[in-house]
């Protein structure tokens, strides 16, 4: 009875994500098929008339998208596993501590959480600035150095707290390292919070945009956000170009979710049976 009620909600949540997202998505697609040039419809249409991939061919040649998407590509790459690693580490290193220097730690990360992003621009600007790490792509992916954010870490501290105790016992008495504990025992047991952390991070990372319009300042540096910006100040008959510049950008997000989520549909099928 309680699988039935589980699949039930699922499919539940399921539907509602098709309600709540799949619309704006075929709207974009069709709006990005869209001949550039013409006046805007006056009513949406998913199925164009003429339909056009011209759209893309200009957003790719005025945008610099192939430069952009290298650009998102690389901070992607090197940022997200990062974070997600340092995370772990601290996530695990603050379960292992006592319940009161714990309790303690959890609530000053809680602090740090409650500190507005924004209020926090001028010093990491001034930082970076007085190191000479600014027009390049180090500000994007040092964030990861600290895990990214708080919620991260305790995120994983929740994880790792569930874990039972006995087994850090058994690794203690197999003369396990604190590092091999994490790595060979802790770490395998909570992949589902490391998929959704990761595909978490890499949307966060990949779709971010206040964070270049800062630091970086150079074309060529620019990620995808960035040369998003360039194409909607397109005059409104050239709007499909910026559509087909925006489908380019959510391809890799749709695709890490969608591998995200078939990962936790297999893990509930393992864990059910």
């Amino acid at each position: 009875m309680p699988e039935r009620a589980a699949r039930l909600w699922r499919t539940l949540g399921a539907a509602f994500v098709v309600l709540v997202f799949v619309p704006p998505l075929l709207l974009l697609v069709a709006g990005s098929l869209t001949e550039p040039g013409l006046p805007p419809s006056p009513t949406p249409q998913l199925v164009p008339d003429p339909l056009s991939t011209t759209g893309y061919q200009r957003a790719l040649d005025l945008g610099g998208l192939l430069r952009a998407a290298f650009n998102s590509v690389l901070v992607a790459v090197l940022a997200v596993p990062l974070s997600v690693l340092v995370a772990s580490l601290a996530g695990f290193a603050l379960a292992r501590l006592t319940r009161r220097t714990a309790a303690v730690v959890v609530a000053a990360s809680l602090v740090a959480l409650m500190v507005p992003a924004t209020a926090l621009l001028v010093p990491r600007f001034a930082i970076f600035r007085f190191l000479g790490l600014t027009d390049t792509l180090v500000p994007l992916i040092a964030p990861a150095l600290l895990g990214s954010s708080p919620l991260y870490v305790l995120v994983y501290y929740l994880a790792f707290r569930a874990v039972p105790t006995d087994l850090y016992d058994a690794c203690q008495l197999a003369d396990l390292s604190p590092l091999r504990t994490w790595w060979r025992v802790a770490l395998p047991l909570v992949r589902p919070v490391t998929g959704a952390l990761t595909a978490l991070t890499f949307v966060l990372t990949w779709s971010n945009f206040l964070d270049p319009l800062i630091y970086v300042y150079d074309r060529d540096l620019f990620t995808l956000p960035l040369a998003l910006r360039s194409l909607s100040l397109l005059d409104p008959t050239n709007f499909p170009v910026f559509l087909a510049g925006a489908v380019i950008a959510t391809v890799p997000a749709l695709v890490v979710f969608a591998l995200a989520q078939r990962r936790f549909l297999r893990y509930d099928d393992r864990s059910e049976g």
